[in-house]
């Protein structure tokens, strides 16, 4: 895992601009702590940060080919996990390597098989090669979209970077945001190949990008396509696990210290359980982390969201897997701590966040990170399994709109409360979400003999696996390498992905219950009382004085008047949430408070250039 960033100018010899690409290489620091290196040749430039996994002294970048003439040379980040396959194949070929790692790999397969090398790469990477030969750069994304990858073309070429920071470090980007930019970040919906920031641009997840001389091109190598299904549910529960007994076995391949998220639900237990017995035969153990917060289990409420505290059946598992576990405990002043919102700020390049579940999470990770470099979660088998309430809700199942959105504002809104009634006029989120679902729609296709109501599930699972996903997945991507630490996600991996969202939705849900097909295709692993668990979401803090902090940094923020914030939020519903009883401040009256400190926290880090018409 590490960071990329380059520089393509097609009208000068960026020789004279190394210290532009390395300040644009450094602002990801994070992203690899443990190497950084540069190459620039004649209009090519690029940047690399190394987390170093696999081969820890092979794998050195830019690592580049040359023959007596050119120069192929790549920046990756990421993992394939079919790497000694493909070098198998490679080496059939002729291919000669010098050093155990994916990267290697990855190169000489782009020198084989150029840009159809996407096809047969599995794992999760973004990655630039500048071909002299052809004089072209090529950037490739993972099929999920689970590295992040960003260019912004200019007059005579390109900028790129695993993070938007990395490019608004160059001269040549602004950092503009305009109306169109803020409504995708309020939205809750990803775009894909949308970025904020005016100019850029996102390479879009199953995307090659190549840009030459001639300008701009982009091809599609992967996306969601219907097939029939053709086994029934034993095979499929069958099927399932023997994908997720490969899928595990691959991805806890690594040569530095791995461990495993474990919150308690059936997804990670699922997870840490087939990780677990794959070590247990080589006489390993798994390390385990969950997340807790100070008294929450012992004075949980139930809420619509969450009827049961996390800690009991993480336990559960952590005994009845045996491994190693560790809780890490947070309190309110650490979630509600001004130096770890500007960290996850900074680390998201955006101006909304989750509130407590993104500092939390970056706690969390930040103190794993003084274990593990490695850690398998289990992210994404909501969005593939079919987990979420609005998979069965008859409201969000017919809503003409996103379906989690349907009672988002109940359970994770607020943002809108703080806003001036001006900038809410000019958002009108309505209008840009409606807009956004027709498209989004329109591009799902159908098999010729389904049903409306199979049709309509399939809907219901492309548009959580293609845009609301991806709003997970860059979360965890920020949060997980701003303190170094590689997180994999086995459920996405694109053989799961394909193969479940092709399985009927009266098989995913055989027994009226969610995630069916999981369920039974790990019972025997699971404690009793994690199969049974219900669905319950990444956890927040219940604790009144997470609150009565935030109203007091929003009483700071109020004395500064002429912050430009208040160009979006309104000093007076500022001041009456500020105002109200902690203990009466529901979850959409805090992610205001949240927004509006964000906000201001956003502001104050990147200086962007806002136009609001």
């Amino acid at each position: 895992m590490c960071g990329i960033a380059g520089w393509v100018s097609f009208q000068r010899d960026l020789g004279a601009e190394r210290a532009a690409v390395d300040a644009m290489t450094e602002t990801m620091a994070c992203r690899g702590p443990d190497d950084r290196g540069t190459w620039i040749q004649g209009p090519a430039a690029l940047g690399h940060r190394r987390l170093a996994v696999i081969d820890l002294p092979g794998g050195r970048q830019p690592m580049s080919v040359q023959d007596a003439e050119h120069t192929v040379v790549l920046v990756y980040s990421g993992e394939v996990y079919n790497f000694m396959g493909l070098r198998t194949q490679l080496a059939s070929r002729g291919h000669r390597f010098t050093t155990d790692s994916d990267t290697e790999v990855v190169l000489h397969g782009y020198l084989e098989w150029g840009r159809a090398v996407a096809e047969r790469l599995n794992g999760m990477y973004a990655l630039a090669i500048w071909d002299a030969r052809e004089q072209e750069l090529v950037m490739i994304r993972d099929r999920m979209g689970i590295k992040p990858l960003y260019f912004y073309p200019t007059p005579d070429g390109v900028l790129f970077g695993s993070e938007p920071k990395a490019i608004l470090a160059n001269p040549l980007a602004s950092p503009t945001v305009t109306l169109d930019g803020l409504r995708e970040a309020f939205a809750f919906v990803k775009t894909p190949g949308h970025a904020i920031w005016q100019g850029m641009r996102e390479v879009e997840p199953g995307t090659v990008v190549t840009v030459g001389r001639e300008g701009i091109g982009v091809r599609v190598y992967w996306s969601l396509r219907p097939r029939p299904h053709p086994d029934d549910r034993d095979d499929s529960i069958t099927r399932v696990r023997d994908l997720l007994e490969d899928i595990v076995g691959r991805q806890l391949v690594a040569d530095v210290p791995r461990c495993t998220l474990l919150s308690g639900g059936l997804d990670s237990s699922a997870m840490t359980a087939l990780a677990a017995r794959r070590l247990a035969a080589a006489g390993e153990k798994v390390r385990s982390f969950a997340v807790d917060f100070v008294g929450q289990s012992d004075h949980f409420v139930p809420d619509d969201l969450r009827a049961t505290p996390d800690g009991p059946y993480v336990h559960d598992l952590a005994r009845a897997c045996e491994t190693d576990h560790q809780d890490i405990v947070l309190g309110s002043d650490q979630l509600a701590d001004p130096a770890v919102r500007a960290r996850v700020i900074q680390a998201r390049d955006l101006p909304i966040a989750m509130g407590d579940m993104d500092a939390s999470l970056f706690l969390l990770f930040k103190a794993i990170r003084q274990h593990s470099t490695v850690a398998l979660s289990g992210e994404s088998a909501d969005e593939v399994f079919g987990g979420y309430q609005q998979f069965f809700d008859p409201a969000a199942r017919a809503a003409d709109t996103f379906p989690w959105l349907v009672h988002f504002r109940q359970h994770f809104g607020g943002e809108e409360s703080v806003l001036t009634e001006d900038f809410t006029k000019a958002l009108d989120l309505r209008t840009y979400v409606r807009d956004s679902y027709r498209q989004a729609v329109a591009a799902i296709q159908r098999l010729d003999d389904e049903s409306d109501f199979d049709y309509r599930m399939r809907q219901i699972g492309h548009l959580h696996l293609t845009r609301f996903l991806r709003v997970l997945l860059d979360r965890k991507d920020r949060m997980s390498m701003a303190v170094g630490l590689e997180v994999r996600v086995p459920f996405c991996d694109h053989r799961l992905v394909e193969y479940v969202y092709n399985t009927p939705w009266e098989l995913k849900s055989f027994d009226g219950r969610e995630k069916s097909l999981l369920r039974e295709a790990t019972a025997d692993l699971l404690p009793r009382s994690v199969y049974e668990r219900v669905k319950s979401p990444y956890p927040s803090t219940q604790d009144p004085a997470y609150a009565v902090a935030l109203q007091n940094q929003i009483k700071e923020l109020l004395a500064a008047p002429s912050h430009q914030v208040f160009d979006l939020v309104s000093r007076d519903r500022l001041a009456r949430a500020a105002a109200t009883r902690a203990p009466q401040i529901g979850q959409a009256s805090r992610r205001g408070l949240e927004t509006a400190l964000n906000l201001a926290m956003w502001i104050d880090l990147y200086s962007p250039h806002l136009t609001l018409s």
